[in-house]
Protein backbone atom coordinates (compact mmCIF):
# COMPACT_ATOMS: atom_id res chain seq x y z
CA UNK A 1 0.00 0.00 0.00
CA UNK A 2 0.92 3.68 -0.39
CA UNK A 3 1.69 3.86 3.66
CA UNK A 4 4.20 0.95 3.22
CA UNK A 5 6.05 2.84 0.44
CA UNK A 6 5.63 5.93 2.38
CA UNK A 7 7.69 3.67 5.65
CA UNK A 8 10.31 2.20 3.04
CA UNK A 9 11.05 6.20 1.68
CA UNK A 10 11.07 6.94 5.34
CA UNK A 11 13.48 3.77 6.24
CA UNK A 12 15.82 4.90 3.06
CA UNK A 13 16.11 8.34 4.26
CA UNK A 14 17.42 7.48 7.60
CA UNK A 15 19.60 4.30 6.97
CA UNK A 16 21.33 5.08 3.63
CA UNK A 17 24.33 6.88 5.01
CA UNK A 18 24.79 3.75 7.28
CA UNK A 19 24.64 1.74 4.42
CA UNK A 20 27.04 3.34 1.97
CA UNK A 21 29.34 2.47 4.89
CA UNK A 22 29.30 -1.10 3.79
CA UNK A 23 29.06 -1.76 0.41
CA UNK A 24 28.80 -5.37 -0.73
CA UNK A 25 32.42 -7.00 -2.35
CA UNK A 26 30.73 -6.40 -6.13
CA UNK A 27 33.12 -5.21 -8.33
CA UNK A 28 31.56 -2.70 -11.13
CA UNK A 29 33.06 -1.16 -14.28
CA UNK A 30 31.07 0.18 -17.65
CA UNK A 31 31.09 -1.60 -20.89
CA UNK A 32 32.64 0.80 -22.82
CA UNK A 33 32.12 -1.95 -26.29
CA UNK A 34 28.47 -2.24 -25.50
CA UNK A 35 27.57 1.82 -24.63
CA UNK A 36 26.62 4.48 -27.41
CA UNK A 37 27.49 8.04 -27.18
CA UNK A 38 24.11 9.80 -25.74
CA UNK A 39 21.86 7.09 -26.37
CA UNK A 40 20.20 4.54 -23.51
CA UNK A 41 21.93 1.10 -23.55
CA UNK A 42 20.23 -1.50 -20.98
CA UNK A 43 18.55 -4.87 -20.08
CA UNK A 44 21.45 -7.28 -20.91
CA UNK A 45 20.50 -11.03 -21.19
CA UNK A 46 22.69 -13.89 -21.42
CA UNK A 47 21.35 -16.03 -24.62
CA UNK A 48 22.27 -19.32 -22.85
CA UNK A 49 23.67 -20.89 -19.51
CA UNK A 50 27.35 -20.65 -21.38
CA UNK A 51 27.92 -17.09 -20.61
CA UNK A 52 29.16 -16.29 -24.45
CA UNK A 53 26.54 -14.47 -26.00
CA UNK A 54 24.72 -11.16 -24.39
CA UNK A 55 22.03 -9.28 -25.80
CA UNK A 56 20.56 -6.08 -24.54
CA UNK A 57 18.38 -3.54 -25.81
CA UNK A 58 19.67 -0.15 -27.45
CA UNK A 59 18.15 3.24 -28.83
CA UNK A 60 20.84 4.26 -30.93
CA UNK A 61 20.83 5.19 -34.59
CA UNK A 62 20.50 2.50 -37.02
CA UNK A 63 20.73 2.03 -40.82
CA UNK A 64 18.09 -0.66 -40.77
CA UNK A 65 15.35 0.31 -43.38
CA UNK A 66 12.27 -1.54 -41.04
CA UNK A 67 13.86 0.54 -37.75
CA UNK A 68 14.34 3.58 -40.19
CA UNK A 69 10.74 3.38 -41.07
CA UNK A 70 9.09 3.09 -37.05
CA UNK A 71 11.67 6.08 -36.50
CA UNK A 72 9.64 8.29 -39.06
CA UNK A 73 6.21 7.36 -37.09
CA UNK A 74 7.54 9.12 -33.32
CA UNK A 75 10.46 10.88 -34.29
CA UNK A 76 12.33 9.46 -31.89
CA UNK A 77 15.16 6.58 -31.87
CA UNK A 78 13.33 3.26 -31.73
CA UNK A 79 14.64 0.64 -28.76
CA UNK A 80 16.39 -2.61 -30.41
CA UNK A 81 18.08 -5.76 -29.41
CA UNK A 82 21.76 -5.78 -30.00
CA UNK A 83 24.13 -8.94 -29.33
CA UNK A 84 27.51 -9.69 -28.63
CA UNK A 85 29.54 -12.58 -28.46
CA UNK A 86 33.03 -13.32 -26.71
CA UNK A 87 35.11 -14.47 -29.48
CA UNK A 88 38.67 -16.96 -28.81
CA UNK A 89 40.47 -14.24 -26.41
CA UNK A 90 37.40 -13.84 -24.22
CA UNK A 91 36.67 -10.66 -25.41
CA UNK A 92 33.52 -9.06 -25.88
CA UNK A 93 32.88 -8.27 -30.09
CA UNK A 94 31.04 -4.93 -31.89
CA UNK A 95 27.57 -5.24 -31.20
CA UNK A 96 25.02 -5.79 -34.15
CA UNK A 97 21.21 -5.86 -34.47
CA UNK A 98 19.70 -9.43 -33.40
CA UNK A 99 19.64 -11.07 -36.82
CA UNK A 100 16.12 -12.39 -37.72
CA UNK A 101 12.43 -11.36 -37.68
CA UNK A 102 12.72 -9.53 -34.05
CA UNK A 103 13.41 -6.22 -34.65
CA UNK A 104 10.29 -4.34 -36.02
CA UNK A 105 9.44 -0.93 -37.12
CA UNK A 106 8.28 -0.73 -33.06
CA UNK A 107 10.17 -0.55 -30.06
CA UNK A 108 11.46 -3.95 -29.44
CA UNK A 109 13.45 -5.20 -26.27
CA UNK A 110 13.69 -6.57 -23.06
CA UNK A 111 14.45 -10.23 -23.25
CA UNK A 112 15.02 -13.14 -21.57
CA UNK A 113 16.20 -16.65 -22.98
CA UNK A 114 15.58 -20.34 -22.06
CA UNK A 115 18.46 -22.06 -20.80
CA UNK A 116 19.35 -23.49 -24.00
CA UNK A 117 18.94 -20.58 -25.95
CA UNK A 118 16.86 -22.08 -28.71
CA UNK A 119 13.39 -19.58 -27.16
CA UNK A 120 13.62 -16.11 -26.76
CA UNK A 121 10.64 -13.88 -24.94
CA UNK A 122 11.02 -10.11 -25.93
CA UNK A 123 8.77 -6.80 -25.16
CA UNK A 124 7.41 -4.42 -27.61
CA UNK A 125 5.21 -1.65 -28.01
CA UNK A 126 3.41 -0.97 -30.84
CA UNK A 127 4.02 2.94 -32.53
CA UNK A 128 0.82 3.76 -33.38
CA UNK A 129 -1.33 6.44 -32.53
CA UNK A 130 -4.78 4.53 -33.65
CA UNK A 131 -4.40 2.03 -30.82
CA UNK A 132 -4.51 1.87 -27.32
CA UNK A 133 -2.78 -1.14 -26.96
CA UNK A 134 -0.35 -1.84 -24.27
CA UNK A 135 2.73 -3.47 -24.88
CA UNK A 136 2.60 -7.17 -25.27
CA UNK A 137 5.32 -9.82 -24.79
CA UNK A 138 5.98 -12.09 -27.89
CA UNK A 139 7.75 -15.62 -28.20
CA UNK A 140 10.70 -16.90 -31.22
CA UNK A 141 12.01 -19.65 -31.52
CA UNK A 142 15.90 -20.42 -32.82
CA UNK A 143 16.09 -22.07 -35.87
CA UNK A 144 18.28 -23.00 -38.37
CA UNK A 145 20.56 -20.03 -37.57
CA UNK A 146 17.96 -17.67 -37.18
CA UNK A 147 15.01 -16.22 -35.48
CA UNK A 148 11.80 -17.21 -35.45
CA UNK A 149 8.80 -14.61 -36.83
CA UNK A 150 7.65 -13.84 -33.12
CA UNK A 151 4.24 -14.92 -31.94
CA UNK A 152 2.32 -13.13 -29.14
CA UNK A 153 2.07 -14.47 -26.05
CA UNK A 154 -1.48 -14.62 -25.03
CA UNK A 155 -1.38 -14.14 -20.65
CA UNK A 156 -4.62 -11.65 -20.29
CA UNK A 157 -7.88 -11.47 -22.37
CA UNK A 158 -7.98 -7.73 -21.87
CA UNK A 159 -5.64 -6.29 -24.51
CA UNK A 160 -5.08 -3.08 -22.81
CA UNK A 161 -3.48 -4.31 -20.08
CA UNK A 162 0.09 -3.95 -20.80
CA UNK A 163 2.54 -7.11 -20.59
CA UNK A 164 6.14 -6.62 -20.36
CA UNK A 165 9.90 -7.50 -19.11
CA UNK A 166 9.42 -11.36 -19.67
CA UNK A 167 12.08 -13.38 -17.46
CA UNK A 168 11.69 -17.44 -18.20
CA UNK A 169 12.52 -19.44 -15.44
CA UNK A 170 15.58 -22.05 -15.57
CA UNK A 171 13.01 -24.90 -16.21
CA UNK A 172 11.60 -22.79 -18.98
CA UNK A 173 7.96 -23.33 -17.72
CA UNK A 174 7.23 -20.28 -15.36
CA UNK A 175 7.41 -16.69 -17.25
CA UNK A 176 7.44 -13.86 -14.82
CA UNK A 177 6.82 -10.72 -16.77
CA UNK A 178 5.68 -7.36 -15.17
CA UNK A 179 2.28 -5.49 -15.89
CA UNK A 180 -0.03 -2.73 -14.60
CA UNK A 181 -3.17 -5.04 -13.91
CA UNK A 182 -5.66 -2.94 -12.02
CA UNK A 183 -6.27 -4.39 -8.35
CA UNK A 184 -9.45 -5.99 -9.40
CA UNK A 185 -7.17 -8.66 -11.16
CA UNK A 186 -4.88 -8.78 -7.92
CA UNK A 187 -2.55 -5.73 -9.40
CA UNK A 188 -0.73 -3.53 -5.76
CA UNK A 189 -0.90 -0.56 -7.79
CA UNK A 190 1.91 0.74 -10.70
CA UNK A 191 3.54 -1.87 -12.26
CA UNK A 192 3.71 -4.95 -10.22
CA UNK A 193 5.81 -8.80 -10.83
CA UNK A 194 3.59 -11.68 -11.64
CA UNK A 195 3.94 -15.09 -13.28
CA UNK A 196 2.33 -17.68 -15.47
CA UNK A 197 2.80 -21.12 -16.73
CA UNK A 198 3.83 -20.75 -20.52
CA UNK A 199 2.99 -23.66 -23.01
CA UNK A 200 4.05 -22.22 -26.44
CA UNK A 201 1.98 -19.03 -26.71
CA UNK A 202 -0.65 -19.60 -24.30
CA UNK A 203 -0.26 -19.07 -20.40
CA UNK A 204 -2.56 -20.39 -17.12
CA UNK A 205 -1.67 -19.72 -14.00
CA UNK A 206 -1.43 -16.49 -13.90
CA UNK A 207 -0.99 -14.72 -10.73
CA UNK A 208 0.63 -12.03 -8.86
CA UNK A 209 3.75 -12.59 -6.61
CA UNK A 210 2.20 -10.89 -3.52
CA UNK A 211 2.90 -8.53 -1.49
CA UNK A 212 6.64 -9.37 -0.64
CA UNK A 213 7.48 -8.59 -3.80
CA UNK A 214 5.31 -5.96 -4.82
CA UNK A 215 4.43 -2.45 -3.51
CA UNK A 216 2.14 0.15 -4.69
CA UNK A 217 5.13 1.49 -6.69
CA UNK A 218 6.85 0.05 -9.11
CA UNK A 219 8.58 -3.60 -9.67
CA UNK A 220 9.81 -4.28 -12.77
CA UNK A 221 12.95 -5.55 -14.62
CA UNK A 222 12.35 -9.38 -13.20
CA UNK A 223 15.74 -11.66 -14.29
CA UNK A 224 16.11 -15.69 -13.09
CA UNK A 225 18.88 -17.03 -12.28
CA UNK A 226 20.02 -20.75 -12.36
CA UNK A 227 19.66 -21.48 -9.18
CA UNK A 228 15.95 -20.39 -9.57
CA UNK A 229 16.68 -16.77 -7.28
CA UNK A 230 14.83 -14.13 -8.42
CA UNK A 231 16.61 -10.65 -8.98
CA UNK A 232 13.96 -7.50 -9.86
CA UNK A 233 14.02 -3.23 -9.70
CA UNK A 234 11.88 -1.43 -7.61
CA UNK A 235 11.32 2.16 -6.30
CA UNK A 236 8.80 0.73 -3.38
CA UNK A 237 11.00 -0.84 -0.97
CA UNK A 238 13.65 0.69 1.17
CA UNK A 239 16.71 1.85 -1.24
CA UNK A 240 19.12 4.07 -2.37
CA UNK A 241 17.17 6.38 -4.34
CA UNK A 242 15.15 5.83 -7.88
CA UNK A 243 15.19 2.02 -8.98
CA UNK A 244 17.77 -0.37 -6.93
CA UNK A 245 17.89 -3.95 -7.57
CA UNK A 246 17.05 -6.37 -5.09
CA UNK A 247 17.01 -10.52 -4.81
CA UNK A 248 14.08 -12.59 -3.64
CA UNK A 249 14.48 -16.28 -2.38
CA UNK A 250 11.53 -17.92 -2.41
CA UNK A 251 10.54 -20.20 0.80
CA UNK A 252 7.26 -21.58 2.41
CA UNK A 253 6.99 -24.07 -0.61
CA UNK A 254 7.16 -21.22 -3.24
CA UNK A 255 4.30 -19.10 -1.44
CA UNK A 256 6.48 -16.20 0.18
CA UNK A 257 9.91 -14.57 -0.71
CA UNK A 258 12.37 -12.75 1.73
CA UNK A 259 13.88 -10.06 -0.17
CA UNK A 260 17.24 -8.07 0.09
CA UNK A 261 18.12 -4.42 -1.02
CA UNK A 262 21.50 -5.52 -3.47
CA UNK A 263 23.79 -3.04 -1.46
CA UNK A 264 26.14 -0.72 -3.27
CA UNK A 265 28.02 -0.37 -5.13
CA UNK A 266 25.30 -2.43 -7.22
CA UNK A 267 22.73 0.29 -6.70
CA UNK A 268 23.17 3.92 -7.02
CA UNK A 269 20.97 7.16 -6.11
CA UNK A 270 19.93 7.13 -9.96
CA UNK A 271 17.79 3.62 -11.64
CA UNK A 272 19.85 0.43 -11.57
CA UNK A 273 18.11 -2.47 -12.96
CA UNK A 274 17.86 -5.32 -15.43
CA UNK A 275 20.70 -7.72 -13.94
CA UNK A 276 21.80 -10.83 -15.70
CA UNK A 277 24.08 -13.87 -14.39
CA UNK A 278 26.21 -15.91 -16.63
CA UNK A 279 25.21 -19.51 -15.94
CA UNK A 280 26.17 -20.54 -11.83
CA UNK A 281 28.96 -17.44 -11.58
CA UNK A 282 28.74 -14.47 -9.80
CA UNK A 283 29.35 -12.21 -12.45
CA UNK A 284 27.49 -10.53 -15.29
CA UNK A 285 25.88 -6.83 -16.64
CA UNK A 286 23.43 -4.70 -15.00
CA UNK A 287 21.58 -1.45 -16.20
CA UNK A 288 22.29 1.95 -14.66
CA UNK A 289 21.80 5.65 -15.42
CA UNK A 290 23.92 6.92 -12.53
CA UNK A 291 26.09 9.99 -13.22
CA UNK A 292 29.25 8.50 -14.87
CA UNK A 293 32.57 10.94 -15.41
CA UNK A 294 31.68 10.88 -19.01
CA UNK A 295 28.56 11.98 -19.27
CA UNK A 296 27.50 13.40 -16.32
CA UNK A 297 24.72 15.96 -17.31
CA UNK A 298 22.87 12.98 -19.54
CA UNK A 299 22.68 10.13 -17.30
CA UNK A 300 21.59 7.97 -20.13
CA UNK A 301 21.02 3.72 -19.34
CA UNK A 302 23.90 1.95 -19.77
CA UNK A 303 25.50 -1.63 -19.37
CA UNK A 304 27.61 -2.14 -16.55
CA UNK A 305 29.70 -5.31 -15.78
CA UNK A 306 29.88 -6.65 -12.22
CA UNK A 307 31.78 -9.36 -10.57
CA UNK A 308 32.01 -11.23 -6.97
CA UNK A 309 35.83 -12.03 -6.30
CA UNK A 310 36.26 -14.95 -5.43
CA UNK A 311 37.43 -14.92 -1.75
CA UNK A 312 41.09 -16.21 -0.83
CA UNK A 313 42.46 -16.56 2.09
CA UNK A 314 46.18 -17.53 2.35
CA UNK A 315 49.33 -17.64 4.45
CA UNK A 316 52.69 -16.86 4.09
CA UNK A 317 55.83 -16.18 5.60
CA UNK A 318 59.75 -17.04 5.85
CA UNK A 319 61.76 -19.03 8.29
CA UNK A 320 64.71 -18.14 9.31
CA UNK A 321 67.45 -18.33 12.41
CA UNK A 322 67.68 -16.15 15.27
CA UNK A 323 69.75 -13.91 13.72
CA UNK A 324 67.50 -13.64 11.05
CA UNK A 325 69.71 -16.04 8.59
CA UNK A 326 67.46 -17.77 5.90
CA UNK A 327 66.95 -21.28 6.35
CA UNK A 328 65.84 -22.52 2.78
CA UNK A 329 65.29 -25.94 4.19
CA UNK A 330 62.91 -25.72 6.24
CA UNK A 331 59.54 -27.92 6.93
CA UNK A 332 56.61 -25.94 7.56
CA UNK A 333 53.37 -28.37 8.35
CA UNK A 334 49.78 -27.05 8.18
CA UNK A 335 47.25 -29.05 10.49
CA UNK A 336 43.88 -27.73 9.94
CA UNK A 337 40.41 -28.90 11.77
CA UNK A 338 39.03 -29.05 8.26
CA UNK A 339 40.72 -32.33 7.50
CA UNK A 340 43.86 -29.74 5.96
CA UNK A 341 47.03 -32.15 6.26
CA UNK A 342 49.81 -30.52 4.18
CA UNK A 343 53.26 -29.82 4.39
CA UNK A 344 55.78 -27.97 2.04
CA UNK A 345 59.61 -27.28 2.19
CA UNK A 346 60.75 -23.04 1.79
CA UNK A 347 62.11 -21.69 -0.90
CA UNK A 348 66.05 -20.49 -1.50
CA UNK A 349 64.84 -17.24 0.09
CA UNK A 350 63.36 -19.19 2.89
CA UNK A 351 59.72 -18.50 2.26
CA UNK A 352 56.64 -20.59 2.09
CA UNK A 353 52.98 -20.11 1.09
CA UNK A 354 49.91 -21.93 1.71
CA UNK A 355 45.81 -21.42 0.94
CA UNK A 356 43.38 -21.52 3.61
CA UNK A 357 39.78 -22.52 4.07
CA UNK A 358 37.11 -19.95 5.10
CA UNK A 359 35.70 -21.01 8.90
CA UNK A 360 38.95 -23.38 9.80
CA UNK A 361 41.43 -23.42 12.52
CA UNK A 362 44.66 -23.92 11.70
CA UNK A 363 47.97 -25.53 13.66
CA UNK A 364 51.46 -24.76 11.99
CA UNK A 365 55.30 -26.10 12.40
CA UNK A 366 58.60 -25.04 10.95
CA UNK A 367 61.14 -27.46 11.66
CA UNK A 368 64.43 -27.93 10.08
CA UNK A 369 67.55 -30.21 10.62
CA UNK A 370 69.70 -28.75 13.42
CA UNK A 371 67.06 -26.38 15.01
CA UNK A 372 64.11 -26.78 17.97
CA UNK A 373 60.64 -26.57 16.13
CA UNK A 374 58.17 -23.49 16.11
CA UNK A 375 54.88 -23.49 16.09
CA UNK A 376 51.89 -21.33 15.39
CA UNK A 377 48.11 -20.90 15.05
CA UNK A 378 45.67 -19.20 13.25
CA UNK A 379 42.13 -18.85 12.31
CA UNK A 380 39.77 -17.72 9.04
CA UNK A 381 36.57 -17.48 11.18
CA UNK A 382 34.57 -14.57 10.81
CA UNK A 383 36.00 -12.88 7.75
CA UNK A 384 34.33 -10.56 5.72
CA UNK A 385 37.31 -10.37 2.96
CA UNK A 386 39.49 -11.97 1.64
CA UNK A 387 43.15 -12.21 3.70
CA UNK A 388 46.62 -12.80 2.98
CA UNK A 389 48.10 -14.02 6.74
CA UNK A 390 51.83 -13.39 7.39
CA UNK A 391 53.26 -15.87 9.84
CA UNK A 392 57.48 -16.40 10.05
CA UNK A 393 58.95 -18.18 11.88
CA UNK A 394 62.42 -17.62 14.13
CA UNK A 395 64.10 -21.28 14.68
CA UNK A 396 66.40 -21.83 17.59
CA UNK A 397 69.88 -23.74 16.70
CA UNK A 398 69.98 -26.68 18.99
CA UNK A 399 73.96 -26.53 18.83
CA UNK A 400 74.80 -23.12 19.79
CA UNK A 401 74.22 -21.44 23.61
CA UNK A 402 70.43 -19.08 23.06
CA UNK A 403 70.32 -15.55 24.46
CA UNK A 404 67.45 -14.71 25.92
CA UNK A 405 66.48 -11.05 25.13
CA UNK A 406 64.01 -9.40 27.23
CA UNK A 407 64.67 -10.89 31.05
CA UNK A 408 65.32 -8.32 33.59
CA UNK A 409 66.15 -8.26 37.14
CA UNK A 410 66.21 -6.36 40.18
CA UNK A 411 69.33 -4.26 40.07
CA UNK A 412 71.90 -6.66 42.11
CA UNK A 413 69.12 -8.50 43.21
CA UNK A 414 67.93 -11.40 41.68
CA UNK A 415 64.28 -10.81 41.44
CA UNK A 416 63.16 -11.17 37.82
CA UNK A 417 61.04 -7.70 36.90
CA UNK A 418 57.11 -7.46 35.44
CA UNK A 419 59.34 -6.24 32.17
CA UNK A 420 60.55 -9.92 31.57
CA UNK A 421 57.16 -11.69 30.93
CA UNK A 422 57.17 -11.43 27.32
CA UNK A 423 60.62 -13.31 27.03
CA UNK A 424 59.98 -15.89 29.70
CA UNK A 425 56.21 -16.91 28.22
CA UNK A 426 58.11 -16.81 24.30
CA UNK A 427 60.12 -19.85 26.65
CA UNK A 428 57.56 -21.81 27.65
CA UNK A 429 56.29 -21.53 24.03
CA UNK A 430 59.72 -22.98 23.28
CA UNK A 431 59.53 -26.15 25.45
CA UNK A 432 55.80 -26.77 25.05
CA UNK A 433 56.63 -26.92 21.12
CA UNK A 434 59.84 -29.22 21.75
CA UNK A 435 58.56 -31.55 24.69
CA UNK A 436 61.69 -33.77 23.92
CA UNK A 437 64.51 -31.46 24.96
CA UNK A 438 66.07 -30.35 28.46
CA UNK A 439 68.01 -27.37 28.47
CA UNK A 440 70.17 -25.36 31.14
CA UNK A 441 69.24 -22.09 32.02
CA UNK A 442 72.68 -19.96 32.82
CA UNK A 443 73.29 -16.80 34.38
CA UNK A 444 76.19 -14.25 33.09
CA UNK A 445 77.43 -11.07 34.79
CA UNK A 446 79.84 -8.74 33.97
CA UNK A 447 83.95 -8.60 35.47
CA UNK A 448 82.63 -6.33 38.39
CA UNK A 449 82.79 -7.00 41.22
CA UNK A 450 83.75 -10.08 43.28
CA UNK A 451 83.81 -13.15 41.16
CA UNK A 452 82.43 -15.52 43.99
CA UNK A 453 79.49 -12.99 44.81
CA UNK A 454 79.14 -12.93 40.87
CA UNK A 455 78.51 -16.85 40.89
CA UNK A 456 76.31 -16.77 44.02
CA UNK A 457 73.91 -13.97 42.57
CA UNK A 458 73.96 -15.14 38.54
CA UNK A 459 72.84 -18.58 40.25
CA UNK A 460 70.11 -17.32 41.99
CA UNK A 461 68.95 -15.47 38.67
CA UNK A 462 69.00 -18.78 36.32
CA UNK A 463 67.17 -20.61 39.42
CA UNK A 464 64.50 -17.39 39.45
CA UNK A 465 63.87 -18.40 35.57
CA UNK A 466 63.82 -21.96 36.27
CA UNK A 467 60.86 -21.38 39.26
CA UNK A 468 59.33 -19.21 36.89
CA UNK A 469 59.00 -21.93 34.05
CA UNK A 470 57.94 -25.15 36.23
CA UNK A 471 55.75 -22.31 37.70
CA UNK A 472 53.90 -22.09 34.37
CA UNK A 473 54.24 -26.21 33.60
CA UNK A 474 57.45 -27.19 32.26
CA UNK A 475 58.98 -30.58 33.89
CA UNK A 476 61.62 -29.43 36.28
CA UNK A 477 63.39 -32.65 35.48
CA UNK A 478 63.94 -30.29 31.79
CA UNK A 479 65.76 -27.54 33.55
CA UNK A 480 69.03 -27.08 35.03
CA UNK A 481 70.36 -24.26 36.73
CA UNK A 482 73.90 -22.87 36.36
CA UNK A 483 75.59 -19.22 37.64
CA UNK A 484 78.91 -18.76 35.50
CA UNK A 485 79.75 -15.20 36.98
CA UNK A 486 81.94 -13.29 34.90
CA UNK A 487 83.82 -16.57 33.81
CA UNK A 488 82.04 -17.64 30.32
CA UNK A 489 82.56 -13.44 28.63
CA UNK A 490 80.03 -13.33 25.13
CA UNK A 491 82.13 -14.37 21.86
CA UNK A 492 80.38 -11.57 19.57
CA UNK A 493 77.96 -13.22 16.81
CA UNK A 494 77.75 -11.69 13.21
CA UNK A 495 74.04 -10.47 14.69
CA UNK A 496 75.43 -8.36 17.92
CA UNK A 497 78.83 -7.36 15.31
CA UNK A 498 76.50 -5.73 12.69
CA UNK A 499 74.40 -4.19 16.13
CA UNK A 500 77.80 -2.75 17.63
CA UNK A 501 80.39 -1.53 14.99
CA UNK A 502 82.75 -1.64 17.57
CA UNK A 503 83.06 -5.46 17.75
CA UNK A 504 84.17 -7.65 15.10
CA UNK A 505 82.94 -10.89 14.94
CA UNK A 506 84.46 -13.55 17.54
CA UNK A 507 85.96 -10.80 20.15
CA UNK A 508 85.78 -11.90 23.51
CA UNK A 509 84.15 -9.57 25.83
CA UNK A 510 86.84 -10.52 28.49
CA UNK A 511 88.22 -7.72 30.84
CA UNK A 512 91.64 -7.47 29.52
CA UNK A 513 89.86 -6.55 26.12
CA UNK A 514 87.06 -4.71 27.30
CA UNK A 515 89.51 -2.23 29.19
CA UNK A 516 90.68 -0.95 25.87
CA UNK A 517 87.55 0.60 24.95
CA UNK A 518 85.93 3.78 25.58
CA UNK A 519 84.10 4.14 28.50
CA UNK A 520 81.13 4.50 27.04
CA UNK A 521 81.67 1.15 24.73
CA UNK A 522 82.80 -0.78 27.95
CA UNK A 523 79.25 0.06 29.53
CA UNK A 524 77.83 -0.96 26.29
CA UNK A 525 79.91 -4.52 26.25
CA UNK A 526 79.26 -5.12 30.12
CA UNK A 527 75.72 -4.93 29.12
CA UNK A 528 76.04 -7.45 26.46
CA UNK A 529 77.85 -9.72 28.93
CA UNK A 530 74.84 -9.31 31.48
CA UNK A 531 72.72 -12.09 30.06
CA UNK A 532 70.57 -15.20 30.44
CA UNK A 533 71.04 -17.96 28.26
CA UNK A 534 70.08 -21.12 27.73
CA UNK A 535 71.26 -24.50 25.69
CA UNK A 536 69.64 -27.61 24.69
CA UNK A 537 71.13 -30.81 26.46
CA UNK A 538 68.50 -33.67 25.36
CA UNK A 539 66.61 -33.74 22.67
CA UNK A 540 65.40 -37.27 23.74
CA UNK A 541 63.67 -36.04 27.17
CA UNK A 542 61.03 -38.93 27.61
CA UNK A 543 61.25 -40.80 24.32
CA UNK A 544 62.71 -44.31 25.76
Amino acid sequence: SASVVGKNGLLSARSVGEWRKEPTRYKIAKVEDFNARRTSSYSPAFMSSSGDAVVFTSMRSTSNKKTKKGQAVTGMPLSKMYMSRKNASGKWEKPELLEGEINSQHDDGVCSFTADGRTMYFTRAVQNANTDAGTSILVSQRAGGTWSEPQLLKIFSDTTISVAHPAIAPDGEMLYFVSDAPDSLGGFGGKDIWRAKVSGTECSYIENLGADINTSNDEMFPGMRADGTLYFASNGHPGYGGLDIFVATPYDEGKRWKVGNMGTPLNSQGDDFGITFAGTSDRGFFSTNRPDSRYAAQAYDAVWSFELPELAYAVEGKVTDISGEIIADATVRMVGNNGTNARTQTRKDGSYRFRLDKDADYVMMASARGYLNRKDELSTRELSGSKIYSADFSLTSISKPVQMDNIFYEFGKWDLTPNSEEGLQSLVKLLNDNPNITIELSAHTDYVGNNAANIELSAKRAQSVVDYLIKAGIDAERLTAVGYGEEKPFVVDAATAKKYPFLKENDELNESFVLTLTTEQQEQANQINRRTEFRVLKTTYNLY
